[in-house]
């Protein structure tokens, strides 16, 4: 291979790769737009089986047409050449020549006679038969052949001499070459006639039929415009049709997104009295049925709101009394006796956990009143998941459950609402450390270039996947006959969602019976930043067996002190 032929190799192979992504790529849109358009599939479909149609009725005509024409004129061939064959031989047999060249006269007027009369007049070819009668001499005088056309002769092949020489008519269609090189569909007829002096010969007549192939051609060239003429007109017509079909259906599916997208005065417009008006007036009525529902619902919620808002709201007097009360009374409980004493202790508990249910149906109020507004700052979530741990150590301490924290080396620096992180980690370490039945629970912080994540998991009784589904329900138990003992609301959870929510984060659970349960909290590092993954996993890996020690064995360590050497230690800590 030269040097010249190596560089051309690859610059072909570039330009054939170029021009068949490009075909590959209008290839792609156009199944796009085939599989995007109903119109487009149905008008498709119809001009494929038109065009099948249309050609399998072409190919049947044409050949009928075709054979017709050529057994009419075969019939008229065949007794046309039967005739001139009886004519040449009694002009042969009232001859009187004797010698050869009076016989080749004989045979040239034969054949010259018998090829004229018009246009459509045959060529006239006069052959010595192969096979001569056994007369036990040679005959007196040798002619040759004669023909009108000699370059022609090869046309007779040997099996339709052999054929005439049974002395019956016999018959061969031909293709015959023109000097132009077009060819020319034709008959040749062969029949045995006797010369005088000389023996048997074998008379030809070639027929052309460009007649007829003018004829078929007409006709199939008048099919093909008549057939393309159809297949425009059932192009239209099946354009048209679909088009009042599809039209509806197009004006339904842009109602029906804008009626999606809250524009509930939407309606399409009718016209006439058909199918696809009907049809218009149900969808219009549905969208009217739906937006009254929509705006009762609507009204409903509003009022909800408002009911619980208004009932927080006044109940914030009275509580406020009774607080003041309560705690005169509290205050005073060393002076009552032991039953009296233990009354105001409840009163005082209770009356704290009255106080954090109003705040949280404040706070659910402000969620469905879209009222809730993100105080957002750059802050290290280090701190205030350190800051929710130092909070419930007591709580963990008294449940027997130590408190496991992971933290990064590096700062995990977002933009949040502290206060509402904070809660939402206060919220999932209470959840955990009351469901752990006195087994670690683990916080672990991780983050990266897009996100920071929290993760609590605890090993206690767990969840089913059904129970993971309804986890942040409002006021929702796993167990209706499991009572709160840390205090909860049965709201923490769902405000914690809406808290997630409202930084453009997630909160994920997963749990297994037997296995405890893992919740996460994901949050943009940045406000307004979309989340597309999370630096933490959900479902924790399987860990080796454990032995807890149950919650009424003394420790013989310092378990309610974290031992914590900074505020950023990088080294796992353990605190109960």
């Amino acid at each position: 291979m030269t040097e010249g032929a190596r560089r051309g190799r690859p610059r072909w192979t570039s330009v054939w790769r170029l021009l068949r992504s490009r075909w590959l790529r209008r290839l792609r849109d156009a199944v796009h737009w085939w599989r995007q358009s109903l119109q487009v599939r149905v008008l498709t479909s119809t001009l494929v089986i038109g065009l099948v149609a249309l050609a399998l009725v072409f190919v049947y005509v044409g050949q009928r047409t075709a054979a017709g024409l050529f057994d009419e004129r075969r019939d008229q061939v065949l007794e046309e050449s039967f005739r001139s064959s009886q004519q040449a031989q009694q002009t042969l047999s009232a001859s009187t020549a004797q010698t050869a060249a009076e016989v080749f006269v004989l045979l040239r007027g034969v054949t010259t006679e018998q090829s004229t009369g018009g246009p459509s007049s045959p060529e006239v070819f006069m052959l010595r038969a192969p096979v001569q009668p056994t007369t036990g001499q040679p005959p007196p005088v040798q002619v040759g052949n004669t023909a009108t056309k000699p370059a022609l002769v090869y046309l007779i092949s040997d099996g339709l001499k052999a054929a005439v020489a049974d002395k019956k008519q016999h018959w061969q269609s031909v293709a015959i070459t023109e000097e132009d090189g077009s060819t020319t569909p034709g008959i040749i007829v062969g029949q045995q006639v006797q010369v005088p002096v000389v023996g048997t010969y074998q008379l030809y007549f070639l027929y052309r039929l460009d007649a007829e192939q003018r004829r078929l051609d007409f006709l199939l060239g008048t099919l093909a415009l008549a057939a393309g003429a159809l297949v425009v007109l059932l192009a239209s017509i099946t354009w048209l049709v679909t088009l009042q079909t599809v039209r509806p259906v197009r004006r339904a599916a842009e109602v029906a997104e804008r009626l999606a997208d809250g524009q509930l005065t939407e309606r399409m417009p009718v016209h006439g009295e058909d199918e696809m008006a009907t049809l218009a007036r149900s969808f219009n009525e549905m969208a009217a049925s739906l937006q009254d529902q929509i705006r009762r619902l609507e009204e409903l919620s509003a009022l909800q709101r408002r009911f619980v808002s208004d009932v927080s709201h006044e109940l914030r007097t009275p509580l406020t009394t009774v607080r003041m009360a309560g705690e005169m009374i509290y205050a005073a409980r060393q002076s009552f006796d032991p039953a009296t004493k233990r009354s105001a202790e409840l009163l005082s508990t209770q009356l704290d956990r009255f106080e954090d249910l109003l705040a949280d149906l404040l706070e659910i109020s402000r969620y469905d009143a879209g009222a809730a507004v993100l105080d957002a700052e750059g802050r290290d979530v280090r701190d205030v998941v350190l800051r929710t741990v130092d909070n419930v150590v007591t709580l963990a301490a008294r449940k027997g459950s130590w408190l496991r924290v992971d933290l990064p080396e590096g700062q995990a620096v977002a933009d949040i609402d502290p206060r509402r992180v904070e809660r939402v980690c206060r919220n999932l370490l209470v959840n955990a450390i009351e469901h752990a039945e006195g087994t670690p629970v683990e916080v672990r912080v991780a983050a990266d270039a897009k996100a920071v994540a929290v993760v609590v998991r605890d090993h206690g009784i767990g969840m089913t996947p059904e129970e993971v589904a309804h986890v942040f329900d409002r006021f929702w138990r796993a167990d209706p006959a499991r009572a709160r003992t840390t205090g909860g609301t049965g709201l923490g959870l769902a405000i914690s969602l809406e808290d997630a929510h409202l930084h453009g984060g997630w909160l994920d659970a997963w749990g297994r019976p037997g296995q405890g349960a893992s919740f996460r909290l994901t949050l943009p590092r940045r406000a307004g930043m979309r989340l597309t993954g999370s630096p933490l996993d959900l479902v924790p890996a399987p860990e080796p067996e454990t032995v807890v020690v149950p919650a009424g064995v003394p420790r013989t360590d310092p378990a309610a002190l974290p031992e914590w050497t900074g505020a950023f230690d990088p080294d796992r800590q353990e605190v109960p």
